[in-house]
């Protein structure tokens, strides 16, 4: 997968876009980065990104790559077996990470969580554990290896439903949600993860940021991933029908893989401790059935609407709008390269290469 990637030209090119950022790279020069979720959708590109910086820039940076599964990081990262600059350990981050390496980590970058549907619904206890304790683990270990910098990945769900008092959510904004239900453990989860966070530097003296990500996508997005988003890619590259389990009303921020690993990078390298940023753009908002009918559009398909089962259903986010304010991470120069067109249109052009091969 990892060398299949490698060789296409639009994703290479995602990789010197995200290389050429106005970020000060300076910082990660020489320095050991840890990332948890290695192997999901951003972590994945995000490694390949710095990766990339490493190869044409020499950057210097060591990735330590943190995932449960050996075998899936064997087939992701092929290419960066035996580079000196690339180590991944096999590390459940529910319990306490032991990952010695003999020297500090500098950066340690929390990107390990459920983050679809049946996920929720499936496994609603490893949601929560993953956000709570995960979070706990790593900024622990942050405490012990001199680290200089956390960034705890959170999401535009920790906003909840939108009261109708406005129409963008900007970082301060919260709506509601029902603890008292099984989909709520990931929002709820994300906002104890958040507040462990402002503990932590109170407590601890870390130095913590927290960028939060809307609706991602993209060419390294994951066959297991349940997202509407996802299955709607998936159904379009097999030659089907897009199907949609609603009306489609939803009115919803996205981005573009190659942008969310940017804005990652500006709020690891620029943001302000203790600050939240939302990685968002308005042109990337749209709603469901919009979303469902250009996807179809690009593939000469339709969409067919289909009610969901009691699982699916159990798993899906109640919020029917949450459109997210991207000015403060844009006051940090961070902009938006794909709105919802174009980075719809270049994930299926790789996914179909990727497919073809």
């Amino acid at each position: 997968m990892n060398g299949i990637l490698l060789e296409n030209k639009l994703y290479l090119e995602d990789l010197a876009y995200i290389s050429g950022l106005a970020v000060p790279w300076e910082k990660f020069k020489d320095s050991v980065i840890m990332i948890s979720g290695a192997t999901g959708m951003i972590g994945s590109m995000l490694i390949d990104a710095l990766m990339y910086k490493n190869e044409h820039e020499e950057l210097g940076c060591n990735i330590i790559a943190l995932g449960r599964n050996a075998i899936k990081a064997g087939e992701r990262f092929e290419k960066y077996i035996g580079n000196s600059h690339f180590e991944f350990f096999r590390c459940d981050i529910n319990k306490p990470v032991i990952v010695d390496i003999g020297v500090p980590v500098d950066y340690i970058i929390h990107l390990a969580s459920n983050t679809h549907p049946l996920a929720y619904a499936s496994d609603p206890v490893g949601t929560i554990t993953a956000n709570v304790f995960g979070t706990y683990n790593l900024l622990e270990y942050a405490i012990s290896h001199d680290t200089k910098r956390v960034a705890i990945v959170s999401s535009n769900e920790i906003y909840g439903e939108n009261r109708g008092d406005t129409e963008l959510f900007d970082e301060c904004y919260l709506g509601y949600i029902d603890c008292n239900t099984m989909r709520a453990g990931y929002p709820e989860s994300k906002r104890c993860a958040e507040s462990l966070c402002q503990a932590y530097i109170r407590q601890h003296g870390l130095d913590i940021v927290i960028p939060r990500l809307t609706r991602s996508y993209g060419p390294t997005l994951l066959k297991t991933d349940t997202k509407a988003l996802s299955q709607f890619l998936s159904k379009a590259l097999d030659g089907e029908d897009i199907v949609l389990k609603s009306a489609g009303t939803q009115y919803y921020s996205y981005t573009y893989v190659a942008d969310a690993v940017a804005g990652l990078l500006y709020v690891i390298l620029k943001g302000e401790c203790g600050e939240a940023y939302n990685v968002a753009d308005v042109a990337s908002d749209i709603q469901l059935k919009d979303l469902a009918s250009q996807i179809a559009k690009a593939v000469d398909r339709k969409v067919v609407f289909d009610i969901p089962d009691e699982t699916e259903a159990a798993g899906f986010s109640k919020a029917t709008k949450a459109r997210l304010d991207g000015s403060k991470i844009k006051s940090l120069g961070w902009e938006m390269k794909y709105d919802i067109k174009s980075g719809i249109k270049r994930t299926i052009e790789i996914m179909k290469t990727i497919r073809e091969k």
